[in-house]
């Protein structure tokens, strides 16, 4: 007999609709054949469950089974296949009835006494079955609370072999997984608690000044000063101010995660931003994705949020290179001999980095050691073209002991956040029903229309782009860091006074940079 079901295989972080059928036949030898391109853990996958099923109290009589994974040309990889090939196989010798798995998808990894495992990438499963009309989505219970972020689907959660078979069979009738997205929201007031408040800095308001701009225009950010200066400190607050993240977003991110691996413990929904920071000993698959069975990296894992490099020339050179992609399209792409996958990487760059090897180039209060060599080394570990891609360049000196006596900072997270809400609402109003999302993102047209200048600043851009010897590149992001500043002051025009600050936030351009 022949008894079919629906599961799903994992193409980037979408679900790709997978027909699993069993053709039970009682002649012949008994054998077990899987085809449809399954790899190692698929193939595995008949030891597993016809222990399962055997410890759970169901005999297979001796039978030619072959399985097919459609359609055939896709790879399939991954335990999730576990739990609709058990019930599939139950199906097919009759055990339930066939009718019974009509409409149903299923996924779950199972364990040798019949126990439900959970499994990455729930949360695109569930969607994709909610797309198709599916009469509802079994997973283990630990995935049932992500799934169930998917309105309009039934979603339940399965302990074992056994509590899946009889809400198929309809022997047990547990009611639908339910989350609450609206009290979801509710976790996102809690960023201060989580990264700390910019009143805890003391002093580097220029730094401060930097991190509003650059949050408010989307621009990327590199600070660069001497040790025990504040870097990493201020880099960490970033994500308090940043807006919130619309369900759209949040659902965006959550699927990521949840291919990953790594979905949401505590809550169904991922509702802040996130904030990366991994080590500079990261290999190029880990920041950017892929391995032997491609994962999303950490420029995916920070989409909408922030990824903090510090110890910026610390990190090999390659790795480094291969943030091109990401920076420019918001995306990665990984391409293998048999499939190319697509990753969002839509984040905020905020890198740190010493002045020199020993740090204190620019630290009046220390003596550098390094030799023009070292230093002019030391930077070239890090590309021009890379370079360019960081729209802020900021000195970060060391604190003043005057500031550091003081109790707390000039401006909080709040009072930041509210400046960065207003101009991102002014440019979701500019940029209605254009390519262009933020500042960051203008080029082509869009930057001639909303970046254009009068003679004066011509003038004065001119003169600059010579003495400090800017490429295109950079000179295009000073009209992006300019069109942000004026933002926040409610300028509809850049002015000069505009252009010369976001010049002097292009520290890495000068001929001398950071006392160079």
């Amino acid at each position: 007999m022949i008894a079919k079901v629906h599961t799903a295989a994992l193409l980037g972080i979408e679900a790709v609709p997978v027909s699993l059928e069993v053709d039970l036949a009682r002649s012949g030898m008994p054998a077990f054949t899987l085809v449809g391109l399954a790899e190692g853990a698929v193939r595995e996958a008949k030891e597993r469950v016809l222990s399962a099923l055997k410890n759970a109290g169901h005999r297979l009589p001796p039978s030619r089974i072959t399985v097919n994974l459609a359609p055939a040309d896709l790879r399939k990889e991954g335990s999730g296949y576990d739990l609709p090939l058990a019930l599939c196989l139950l199906a097919a010798a009759e055990c339930i009835e066939a009718e019974r798995l009509t409409g149903w998808h299923l996924t779950g990894e199972l364990s040798l006494d019949g126990g439900l495992s959970p499994v990455p990438g729930v949360l695109p499963l569930a969607i994709m079955a909610r797309d198709q009309g599916a009469r509802g989505l079994i997973v283990p219970r630990e995935n049932a609370a992500e799934a169930a972020v998917v309105q309009g689907l039934p979603v339940y959660g399965a302990a074992s072999l056994a509590e899946a078979v009889g809400i198929v069979t309809g022997e047990s009738s547990p009611e639908p997984e339910t989350v609450d997205v609206d009290a979801l929201w509710a976790r996102q007031e809690g960023q201060a608690e989580l990264y700390g408040d910019f009143a805890e800095v003391k002093g580097q308001e220029h730094a401060k000044r930097a991190i509003e701009i650059a949050a408010a225009g989307g621009h990327n950010l590199l600070f660069v000063g001497p040790p025990g200066s504040g870097k990493t400190m201020l880099a960490q607050r970033i994500p308090t101010v940043l807006p919130p993240l619309t369900f759209e977003e949040a659902l965006e991110v959550t699927k990521i995660y949840s291919v990953a691996g790594m979905p949401p413990r505590e809550a169904a929904l991922i509702v802040r931003r996130a904030f990366r920071s991994p080590h500079h000993t990261i290999s190029d698959a880990g920041l950017i994705g892929g391995g032997a069975s491609p994962r999303p990296g950490e420029v995916s894992l920070a989409h909408r949020g922030v990824l903090f490099l510090d110890e910026l020339p610390e990190f090999k050179k390659h790795v480094l290179e291969v943030l091109r992609q990401p920076l420019e399209d918001g995306e990665v792409t990984i391409s293998r001999a048999a499939l190319s996958l697509t990753y969002p990487s839509d984040f905020m760059l905020v890198a740190a980095m010493n002045p020199c090897p020993c740090g204190y180039l620019t630290d009046d209060r220390h003596v550098c050691s390094c030799q023009p060599l070292a230093i002019q080394r030391y930077r070239s570990r890090i590309s021009g073209p890379l370079m360019d891609r960081i729209d802020l360049q900021v000195e970060v000196p060391a604190v003043p002991y005057d500031d550091l006596k003081a109790p707390r900072g000039a401006r909080d997270s709040a009072a930041m956040r509210a400046g960065i809400l207003r101009v991102r609402a002014r440019q979701a109003e500019r940029y209605k029903g254009k390519r262009v999302r933020l500042n960051a993102d203008l080029t082509g047209a869009a930057l001639e229309r909303w970046c254009a200048v009068g003679e004066d600043e011509q003038h004065f851009l001119e003169q600059a782009v010579r003495r400090l010897g800017l490429s295109a590149r950079a000179y295009t992001r000073v009209l992006r860091i300019a069109r942000t500043i004026a933002d926040l002051e409610g300028a509809e025009t850049i002015e000069v006074g505009h252009l010369a600050e976001a010049i002097n936030f292009r520290t890495m351009d000068r001929v001398n940079p950071p006392q160079l």
